[in-house]
């Protein structure tokens, strides 16, 4: 029996099936040897996608992790047709759209954020989360060291980015211009979370450029929900966002195109 196990264990590594398969085979079940196989290979399926979705997790860079049932909905301003049910369904991912989450600190866009990229990374859909500032400090630094390329092939793995905390702190120049460049090459490639304490009209204030921020505003909102989180804060309902947002909603996209 222990003979047999490692001409498995060998035919397995040959394979490149995972060791547990030989330890399953040893011990599987089935009435015939159809059904043996069946279940041995399916289990060796399910195996394989649970394993993934671990290591998506783990190498998704999310800074802590979260349950849906902890988020609370009361306080948020969901756009007509958009839930929690939606978001962690990835209804706009499927749709090819971008979420923006505008709010004050403390408000749950990190959390929510958080839970969309977890049911992503368990639907098998691959996700990336940065603080922006770090992501941001991230091309500068790969740019000096000419190691650019590389960087991106990593982004480029992930079908969802998030970019936490935009706008916390004015950024590094060249870098604000290379997550610029890095944004347009992925516009309807790839859709983006964006966590935001600033109003449209503030963006420039830590982008530094106006043409590029309006360009970087036109990609990002071309197609996009935007979800307010005013916390206890009312004043945020009527904020100039919301002003902003329906001259978007007015304006042709290629208005927002041109740098």
């Amino acid at each position: 029996m222990a003979d047999l196990k490692e001409s498995i264990a060998a035919c397995c590594k040959q394979l490149r099936i995972s060791t547990n398969f030989a330890e399953r085979a040893m011990s599987q079940e089935g009435d015939t040897n159809q059904e043996y196989l069946y279940n041995l290979l399916s289990n060796e399926v399910k195996y394989r996608t649970e394993r993934r979705k671990t290591k998506l997790i783990n190498t998704a860079g999310f800074p802590k992790m979260y349950e849906p049932g902890q988020f609370r909905t009361d306080e948020i301003d969901f756009p007509s047709g958009v839930s929690l049910k939606s978001l962690l369904g990835l209804e706009f991912y499927h749709k090819g759209e971008n979420l923006i989450f505008y709010g004050s600190t403390g408000t749950g866009k990190t959390m929510l954020s958080t839970l969309v990229g977890i049911a992503a990374c368990n639907a098998d859909i691959p996700v990336k989360f940065y603080r922006t500032a770090g992501l941001i400090n991230l091309f500068s630094e790969s740019k000096a060291k000419g190691s650019l390329g590389a960087l991106k092939k990593k982004l480029n793995a992930a079908q969802i980015l998030i970019l936490d905390e935009f706008g916390y702190v004015p950024y590094d120049r060249t870098g604000a211009q290379l997550l610029f460049d890095y944004l347009s090459e992925i516009h309807e490639q790839k859709s983006v979370i964006l966590n935001t304490n600033l109003e449209f009209s503030q963006w420039v204030n830590v982008l530094y450029d106006e043409r590029m921020t309006t360009a970087l505003i036109g990609r990002l909102t071309h197609h996009v929900e935007l979800i307010l989180f005013p916390g206890g804060n009312n004043r945020l309902r009527e904020s100039s966002i919301n002003e902003a947002w329906g001259r978007i909603n007015t304006q042709e996209v290629g208005n927002y195109g041109e740098k």
